[in-house]
């Protein structure tokens, strides 16, 4: 895909240009908290939105075009996939915070050496994953009890994304960058422009091809490699907000603080990807209907979780850039704003999914069984919209403290004592319901929003103590 160097020049020029009138938005540390935190959090959620539409796209169009099988060789090959793009994402959330900390402080040169080592590691930890997703995308679907006849297409679901992983990684240590510094709009207009790419090639691999599950994932890569492409054009020719040289492309002491930052919040993502893997291998025993219908109701989920999903991404770079400016008060009004932000609009999206499942599922299949089982799943999820606003601030909150060692302990409590022990009792009852399946993951985030209240109660005697002492 050739690129204009004058669309390219256009729309840096724009970007200088908008320097002096961005600096002050992006600093957390003063004006109105909901203001700035929601121009922050839109970009962030646009961009969630855009994401979400890549696996949407891919069921809605495989699901029109292609075949029941294809729905559930998309679906679970999909999981497998984000269990190792939310894992990339939980580890580069460590860069995030070390950087806005940095920010906080007015360290330029620190952000700089963080941004040369996460380059460095993550080019490294994506050869090492394309090679062991080509390897074992049959045992992972062995694993994942893919119905027969959806096996062998999600196997080469798994191992077309696994070629194209550094595209996938790459994207997600850039925007991790960019939210480091406060800017939520580069990810956004890179994101817009993947999504483009992948409904553009759906249609003509999919629905002109006949490509079914295999144009689905070469249309993922696709979209994935242009956004990180013209991203770094785009970045070339734009002067950072921080010193950067080649020199700090290597292993350097900055490597083991956003390590140790991002570790246990990657280790919670592989946590609850393997809970959705597991789930997605119980549901899948019940059937192809029942599969193909979780698949669909899956994909309507990740629009479910969007508003959490960008409150906690804002949350983790507001509070970490107050938390380096020593104001602590403020980073505990962000966290309240949030929750009251959040929950507003959940309630919302609850009604629809509760009430209404199956008109959303009717967008991805027009298979009877297929909406009905999406449908059943959704009315037993629809609560998670709310609660899920909730944690998601606290964790936020925690990660811009760097408390992510407490917010690893909290998922793997929510994970092993409620949610998978929940949805396999529930899937091996007699009529098991997918209501009832679905219920598991809202009682689950409950549980641990009673966990977290506790912690943060332990939290602010600790800091009072602190501060009378």
């Amino acid at each position: 895909m050739n690129i204009s160097q004058t669309t390219i020049a256009g729309i840096v020029s724009r970007m200088e240009n908008s320097d002096n009138m961005t600096e002050n938005k992006n600093d957390f540390t003063q004006g109105s908290i909901i203001s700035k935190l929601l121009r922050f959090m839109i970009p962030i959620l646009g961009a969630l939105i855009l994401q979400a539409m890549y696996g949407a796209v891919d069921i809605l169009v495989v699901g029109r075009f292609g075949t029941t099988a294809g729905i559930s060789g998309v679906s679970t090959g999909s999981n497998i996939v984000n269990l190792i793009t939310f894992t990339i994402t939980g580890l580069t959330m460590g860069v995030t915070v070390v950087m806005g900390q940095y920010m906080g402080e007015k360290k330029s040169e620190k952000v700089g050496q963080v941004v040369g080592g996460a380059i460095w590691l993550f080019l490294i930890l994506a050869c090492i994953i394309a090679v062991a997703m080509l390897v074992l995308a049959r045992p992972l679907a062995l694993l994942m009890q893919a119905p027969e006849e959806a096996l062998d297409l999600t196997v080469l679901y798994v191992r077309i994304c696994g070629g194209g992983i550094f595209f996938i990684i790459a994207y997600n240590v850039i925007s991790s960058i960019s939210r480091g510094i406060g800017d939520s709009n580069m990810p956004l207009i890179f994101v817009g422009i993947a999504c483009v790419v992948n409904i553009v090639g759906d249609l003509l691999f999919i629905a002109v091809f006949k490509w079914n599950v295999a144009g689905a994932a070469l249309a993922t890569v696709m979209a994935q490699a242009v956004s990180v492409i013209l991203s770094i054009m785009i970045i070339k020719k734009r002067k950072p907000p921080f010193g950067m040289k080649k020199e700090y492309i290597r292993c350097n002491p900055e490597i083991k603080k956003f390590i140790r930052v991002g570790t246990p919040i990657a280790f919670q993502e592989i946590l609850t990807q393997f809970s959705f893997l597991a789930l997605c291998a119980f549901i899948n025993s019940l059937g192809l209907d029942a599969s193909s219908g979780y698949g669909v109701a899956n994909k309507i989920v990740s629009f479910i979780m969007l508003i959490p999903g960008a409150l906690m991404q804002s949350m983790a770079s507001f509070v970490a850039q107050n938390v380096g400016a020593g104001q602590e008060k403020r980073a505990r009004k962000a966290m309240v704003t949030g929750m009251l932000v959040g929950c507003s609009i959940g309630i919302f999206i609850a009604a629809l999914s509760f009430a209404r499942g199956d008109l959303l599922a009717a967008v991805f299949s027009s298979d009877a069984a297929v909406i009905a089982r999406a449908a059943q799943y959704l009315k037993g999820f629809a609560p998670e919209a709310v609660v899920t606003a909730i944690l998601f601030s606290f964790i936020g909150y925690y990660n811009g403290h760097s408390k992510t060692l407490f917010v690893m302990l909290q998922g793997i409590a929510q994970t092993f004592i409620v949610r998978l022990p929940m949805s396999y009792f529930m899937s091996i009852q007699p009529d098991a319901s997918l209501t009832m399946i679905g219920l598991a993951a809202p009682c689950a985030t409950i549980f641990g929003i009673v966990i977290n209240l506790i912690y943060f109660a332990k939290v602010s005697r600790e800091m009072k103590l602190l501060f009378l002492s």
